[in-house]
C-alpha cells in the first residue's frame, strides 16, 4: 500500500472498527477489504464519527489509487457514521486547503465507487457520498449541508447536489442546513436504495459486483461520456456520445451478441426467481443488442 494508513482485510457483512495487532495497539484511518472484484474501503475513526484530518484524507486518496485494478469499489464508515466532515479539533495542517484531495480523488476515479453510507453524512462526507457513482443508504443515513451554518462557503456540494435532487431541494439543503432522512433521500432521488442497516454494505458489494461483471473499458467510457454530456446542449451532448460509442470495445457480430444476449437472458430468469424460458418478449427481439 502506498501509505501507512491503509491496510487490508476481508470481512462480510457490517463493518466494525477493527485494530491492528502490533505491540502498541494503533488504529488504521482506512481499511481496504477485497471480495472478489470489489474493493471495500472503510473510513475507520468511528470515535470522531470518521472525520477527515490530514492523515485520513491521505489514506482515502491513497486508498482509491491502490484500488485502480479493481472491477468497482464501496465505500463505507464503520460506525455509527459515514463520515462527519472535517476534524476541525485535529486537522492536522494549518489550511483546509493543504489536507490532500480526497473528495477528488473519489470524483475523479476511473473505477466506479458505490457509497455505502451507513449513518450520518455531513457537509465534507455529504460531498464524499455525492462523489460515488450512486448511494446505498442505510435506513440509520442522514444527510446535511452545514457548510453556511458553520461560516465556510460550499465546496463541491454546490455543484453535485443540484444535479442529484434539483436546485429547488439542494437550494433547501444547504440554506437551511437541515437533516434529511434516509427515507426523503430515497423519495428525492438522493440516494438509490434504503436498506436494513446490518445489509447496506452487502448490498452496495452486490450491487458493484454487478459492475465489476461488465466490460472495464465500455464502463470507462460510459462514464466519461455522462461527464461530458450532462450540461450539453441536446445537439451537442449526441454528437459527444456518438465519439465515445466509435472509440468503445462494442460487440459487432451478431453470433456474438447472440452468445451475450443468452447470458443476459438467463440472469435475468435467476434475477426474477424463473426457471422456464418466459422471455418469449425478448426471445422474439431479434435486434437486441444491437
Amino acid at each position: 500500500m502506498a501509505s501507512r494508513s491503509v491496510r487490508s482485510g476481508i470481512g462480510p457483512g457490517a463493518y466494525r472498527p477493527r485494530e491492528r495487532e502490533d505491540r502498541v495497539m494503533t488504529r488504521e484511518e482506512v481499511v481496504v477489504e477485497r471480495r472478489g472484484d470489489v474493493a471495500v474501503i472503510v473510513l475507520n475513526r468511528p470515535e470522531v464519527r470518521n472525520a477527515v484530518n490530514a492523515a485520513m484524507a491521505r489514506a482515502i486518496v491513497d486508498a482509491v489509487v491502490a484500488c485502480k485494478d479493481a472491477g468497482a469499489i464501496v465505500l463505507t464508515g464503520a460506525d455509527p457514521a459515514f463520515c462527519a466532515g472535517l476534524d476541525l479539533r485535529d486537522l492536522g495542517v494549518d489550511d483546509m486547503g493543504e489536507l490532500a484531495p480526497f473528495v477528488a480523488a473519489v470524483d475523479e476515479s476511473e473505477v466506479p465507487v458505490v457509497a455505502a453510507v451507513n449513518g450520518p453524512a455531513v457537509t465534507g462526507g455529504f460531498e464524499l457520498a455525492l462523489a460515488c457513482d450512486f448511494i446505498v443508504a442505510s435506513e440509520r443515513a442522514a444527510f446535511a449541508d452545514t457548510h453556511v451554518r458553520v461560516g465556510v462557503y460550499p465546496g463541491p456540494v454546490a455543484v453535485d447536489l443540484p444535479r442529484r435532487v434539483g436546485i429547488a431541494m439542494a437550494r433547501e439543503m444547504s440554506l437551511t442546513g437541515n437533516f434529511v432522512d434516509a427515507a426523503t433521500a430515497l423519495r428525492i432521488g438522493l440516494a438509490n436504495h434504503v436498506v436494513p442497516h446490518e445489509q447496506v454494505v452487502d448490498v452496495a458489494v452486490e450491487l458493484a459486483t454487478a459492475i465489476a461483471e461488465q466490460d472495464r473499458e465500455m464502463v470507462r467510457l460510459l462514464r466519461q461520456d455522462w461527464t461530458q454530456t450532462a450540461d450539453a446542449p441536446l445537439a451537442d451532448a449526441r454528437r459527444i456520445h456518438m465519439e465515445f460509442a466509435r472509440h468503445s470495445p462494442t460487440t459487432s457480430s451478431g453470433a456474438g451478441i447472440a452468445q451475450r444476449r443468452d447470458a443476459v437472458l438467463e440472469r435475468s430468469r435467476v434475477q426474477r426467481g424463473t426457471s422456464g424460458p418466459d422471455d418469449d418478449f425478448l426471445l422474439r427481439g431479434r435486434e437486441i443488442g444491437r
